[in-house]
């Protein structure tokens, strides 16, 4: 096999691996707040909105660290051990205790860490400039089938019911933490590239532009974190990731005017984020339509889909919906709630999140080439505080100010991507006339 054709094999096999792993956990996210409202026990306490805080505020300081994990232990490795932990996790749900749900979200936050860093070296390692956008469209659309499959599999096992049993909760969890340990196992297929598809000198799989001198490393994550352009980015990205992967689903759930079958239309919603996060990675990565126009339209094009969701999203789910409980909300929004809107939200959302994350991986990969461990960390640093943030804040805050966070961070975080790309641009034009 060639060098390229081996490098796109790892891609799409790194794909497969996160499309299983967050199959089981992103599926796991979507529905916690959820199960646990419908989980009787005087042994449990906990909140899911809690969880997912507690993991993404520690995701954000274990990023400190991940590079040196990265470098140490290789990302094969390092993917295999995160995986292992994002397995636990899950494995808790099937029969909590407040003090294991905690402590596994500690555990779990540190996991992505390193979990996050070690894809982004992989995936910029077996990348040149001319793949790097293919090759992070191809991994985005795989990653995001974990939606869409993952949903509909509680979709069908929650079909018309009000209440999530004990019987059903174990059942999926059981089989959420199996689907999780295949993706973990299938990191061991990914090949060592070949020196011609790198700019250093991979004699293994663990060798990467990551283990340059260190003080190259801090320099250049000083540099990206210092970078308003790229941090404002994964500020919207980390409001849009908790909306989408915890928030919005537990609205639909509590939204007693949709009916009886509300829970199983929490899986149906996660299934249509899918289809909109997987278009969006095929059309903007994976088929590679915008080189010619850069980056800007696409990231244009997912600010615009998410001000429609929002403001549809506003006009059509009560306001008190994120913190109802288990029972519900009677309230209705400023128009007859309507489950094709609810729905078509939840494709706008997941078609907007795939324009933003698509091009980010793209232009970080680009900028920081040559230290793309600690750039990575430092990119999921940001991203993952503020949803840590949000997730705490989604325990207090109605609707209506939710949406409106996302919406002003959104169009800043636009704004400053403009600005990110005509570096970008002024920097090729220049490497093309000094090379006449």
């Amino acid at each position: 096999m060639s060098p390229a054709g081996k490098s796109l094999l790892n891609i799409i096999v790194l794909g497969f691996g996160f499309m299983f792993m967050f199959t089981a956990f992103q599926t796991c996210g979507n529905v916690e707040q959820t199960v646990i409202k419908s989980f009787n026990s005087s042994e449990f306490h906990g909140s899911g909105y809690t969880s997912m805080a507690i993991i993404y505020g520690v995701f954000s300081a274990s990023n400190l660290i991940a590079p040196s994990v990265v470098t140490v232990i290789g990302p094969q490795l390092s993917m295999f051990i995160s995986g292992l932990l994002y397995s636990g996790y899950i494995a808790v749900f099937i029969h909590p205790f407040t003090w294991s749900f905690y402590t596994a979200s500690v555990v779990v936050g540190i996991a992505a860490a390193v979990l996050w860093t070690a894809q982004g070296n992989l995936l910029t390692i077996n990348s040149t400039d001319a793949t790097i956008g293919r090759n992070s469209g191809i991994f985005w659309a795989l990653l995001q089938c974990s939606l869409f499959f993952g949903n509909i599999y509680i979709y069908f096992a929650w079909h018309q019911k009000l209440h999530i049993s004990d019987k059903d909760r174990q059942t999926v969890f059981i089989s959420l933490t199996i689907i999780s340990l295949v993706g973990t196992f299938l990191f061991f297929l990914i090949q060592r590239p070949e020196p011609e598809t790198t700019s250093s000198d991979p004699t293994s799989l663990e060798a990467s532009e990551s283990l340059l001198p260190a003080d190259s490393n801090e320099a250049n994550s000083v540099l990206m974190f210092l970078n308003p352009s790229v941090t404002s980015c994964s500020i919207s990205v980390g409001l849009e990731l908790t909306f989408y992967s915890g928030v919005y689903g537990t609205c639909i759930g509590a939204m007693t005017l949709f009916g009886d079958d509300a829970k199983g239309l929490i899986g149906l919603s996660g299934i249509f984020i899918g289809i909109g996060e997987i278009l969006g990675g095929g059309v903007f990565g994976l088929l590679n339509k915008c080189n010619q126009y850069g980056r800007n339209p696409v990231v244009l094009l997912g600010l615009l889909t998410h001000f429609l969701a929002f403001y549809l999203i506003f006009l059509n789910i009560a306001s008190d919906a994120p913190i109802a409980p288990e029972e519900g909300t009677q309230l209705q929004a400023y128009i007859t709630p309507s489950i094709e809107v609810a729905l078509l939200c939840s494709f706008l959302l997941g078609l907007g999140d795939s324009c933003f994350n698509t091009q980010l991986l793209s232009i970080v990969g680009y900028m920081f080439r040559e230290d793309s461990a600690p750039a990575f960390a430092v990119f999921k640093f940001v991203q993952s505080i503020t949803a840590a943030v949000a997730f705490f804040y989604s325990n207090y805050l109605l609707l209506h100010w939710q949406l409106l966070i996302m919406a002003l961070v959104g169009f800043l975080g636009t704004i400053t991507f403009f600005a990110a790309e005509l570096l970008v641009a002024a920097g090729r034009r220049d490497t093309d006339y000094s090379s006449i």
